[in-house]
């Protein structure tokens, strides 16, 4: 909507620059001037051979045409009144659009789009909430299994920054994630007191990225924290204003920063590799490039089926059974609620994401079949301990798949009924007669899925400690 918009804006701008008409343009390009005014009000896209005419008419490069920039300060207003009331939450309102005339004063324009703003804003402090939170990241989650957790723009993004510091091989380097900082303007500086809602700060208007000092806990390494920072600038990206927009862009950041640290390239012939020698194992993708297990376990789910041709799915589970994260694309029947979410529902106790938390030792990968009423899927699992909580990563695909893995010939076998409760979530009559009425125990909370988030311009981070932060290291 936007670039239509921009375009016909800078079509208008360069028309009445040449003092050319509706029509007189329209007669000179072969078209009707009113098709030229449609074009102009971002109804209609016109071809690149209409553009080129156009700008050979009005004396000027298609380059300035294509431009994303609008092309006065009044046509920017214009150009943000109107991207605004086609917004979500305008059009909720049920109020009539109000188009920009020549008429409306630019002062008029900024009021509206400043009262835009602070609705917005006022809207946004009400939809952090736990439902929200779990509702948009289930529509997200389904968005995302459509297009088989592959984005092949954000990849090229990537693919064109690692060209250009010169990167070809083996584990991203602190030096290459610092060169690439610079070419976009930043510097990056580790300080110990970032605000502590915040994982990074980017200033700006100083061009600095602020990143704690070491890793912090979770495996989260000083590398993805520059680079999600610096995606946020490479994806064009604007204050959320929507918490699903907020989780859209968390997402995106933390695909380039796997696509930057494990390129598409080098990965899908590591991978493809692998496959011909029926060799692929987490760790060793884990390994190769320098990531954690979990890293290399989603960047597999992002080429699996885009490029080595199966389908699969991806957990992280608590060890109480709880779900921190799933991907599937591959039929595996994931718990859910009533409302469709799967994080924070059980797992089935006898899927390989609980099983490999009963193994003595836990310094290998854990591989299991598992027979569900969708078919039979075989797992990988590895455990790991973070925050002070254990949890498990597993990547797993069909039966038919299984064949190119490394742990493809595990005796470990189980049934799964689920989401029949018979199957693992109902005591045995004994145990029912025994207690039944005579027990009473207290939840643990999943605080990361339930707790409200701080309301702020981003979802989470306290603003007046953000500000406070950046003005403490300004000069």
């Amino acid at each position: 909507m936007s670039d239509l918009t921009t375009l016909g804006h800078r079509i208008r701008h360069f028309r009445t620059a040449a003092d050319l008409t509706l029509d007189e343009l329209g007669n000179a390009v072969g078209i009707a001037g009113s098709q030229l005014s449609l074009m102009e009000n971002g109804k209609r896209e016109p071809r690149l051979s209409l553009l080129t005419r156009i700008a050979e008419t009005v004396g000027i490069q298609v380059s300035d045409l294509l431009s994303d920039e609008a092309p006065t300060a009044r046509s920017a207003l214009e150009i943000e009144l109107e991207r605004l009331q086609h917004g979500a939450l305008y059009s909720s309102l049920g109020l009539p659009a109000i188009k920009a005339s020549k008429s409306m004063t630019d002062d008029t324009l900024r009021a509206l789009v400043g009262l835009h703003a602070e609705l917005a804003r006022r809207s946004r402090e009400a939809i952090a909430t736990p439902e929200e939170a779990r509702r948009a990241n289930t529509e997200l989650r389904q968005l995302m299994r459509t297009k088989n957790n592959y984005l092949p723009d954000i990849e090229k993004v990537a693919q064109d920054l690692i060209r250009k510091v010169g990167h070809v091989t083996g584990a991203l380097t602190h030096r290459s994630v610092s060169q690439m900082a610079e070419l976009l303007g930043f510097e990056l500086v580790h300080v110990p007191d970032l605000p502590h809602s915040a994982r990074s700060v980017t200033d700006l208007e100083n061009g600095r990225i602020y990143l704690p000092p070491a890793s912090i806990p979770g495996g989260h390494g000083i590398r993805s924290m520059a680079l999600q920072a610096m995606a946020h600038r490479l994806l064009g990206h604007h204050e959320p204003q929507t918490y699903a927009e907020f989780l859209q862009q968390r997402l995106e950041i933390n695909y380039f920063a796997t696509a930057a640290l494990m390129p598409l390239e080098q990965s899908v012939a590591f991978l493809t590799s692998a496959k011909s020698d029926r060799n692929i194992a987490a760790e060793d993708f884990r390994d190769a490039f320098g990531v954690t297990h979990e890293a290399a376990a989603l960047r597999f789910t992002n080429l699996a089926t885009s490029h080595l041709d199966m389908t699969v799915h991806f957990l992280r589970v608590g060890d109480d059974g709880a779900v921190y994260k799933a991907y599937e694309n591959d039929g595996l029947r994931l718990p859910v609620d009533v409302t469709g979410s799967t994080e924070g529902q059980l797992v089935c106790r006898h899927w390989s994401a609980r099983e490999a938390f009963d193994r003595t030792n836990r310094t290998t990968e854990f591989y299991q079949y598992t027979d569900t009423p969708q078919g039979t899927f075989w797992d990988s699992t590895q455990t790991g301990t973070g925050g002070g909580e254990e949890f498990s990563i597993s990547i797993g695909v069909p039966f038919a798949y299984a064949k190119w893995f490394r742990g493809r010939e595990t005796d470990n076998r189980k049934t799964s009924r689920c989401p029949d409760l018979s199957c693992c979530r109902t005591p045995s009559s004994e145990l029912s007669e025994r207690w039944s009425g005579k027990a009473w125990s207290s939840a643990r909370l999943h605080a990361h899925i339930l707790s409200p988030l701080p309301s702020g311009t981003f979802p989470g981070v306290d603003d007046q400690e953000l500000y406070a932060f950046l003005d403490s290291h300004a000069n």
